[in-house]
């Protein structure tokens, strides 16, 4: 189509083949609400981790970007399956403690598949306040 028109300047073909191509795919947030008119969400989700990366393991330090890659996976999981990051964290990091330190030997409490609904209810309200030690 483009091809034939003379006048075009070649360096343009490329570009208006390509619109042509792809319109419907282009335009598609037109019809359907749901479809976002842009990636802002998309892009600012993916800010922290790359802001991270750079830190981690650019530093030099190559445990601590396979800590963070890591905690990044387990932390999303959390998310994903509608609990409280923040109070997921303080309850596995409480379990620790009580372990002398270390993880607790069944992880089966904090792995949201094994998660009874109520233990599921309970990470998914805010880190309760505790008062003065």
């Amino acid at each position: 189509m483009y091809r034939q028109e003379r006048s075009l300047h070649e360096a343009k073909r490329p570009s208006l083949e390509s619109l042509h191509n792809h319109w419907d795919g282009l335009t598609v947030f037109l019809t359907r609400p749901e479809v976002a008119l842009d990636n802002n969400r998309a892009e600012r989700a993916l800010r922290t981790p790359g802001v991270g990366r750079k830190h981690y393991y650019d530093s030099g330090s190559l445990w601590s970007a396979r800590l963070a890659a890591m905690m990044l996976s387990i932390l999303q999981t959390v998310v994903l399956w509608g609990l409280n990051p923040r109070h997921w964290l303080s309850a596995f990091f409480h379990a620790c403690a009580d372990n002398g330190g270390k993880t607790p030997p069944d992880l089966r409490a904090f792995l949201p598949w094994y998660m009874t609904d109520e233990r599921k209810h309970q990470l998914v309200q805010p880190v309760p306040v505790q008062g003065p030690l």
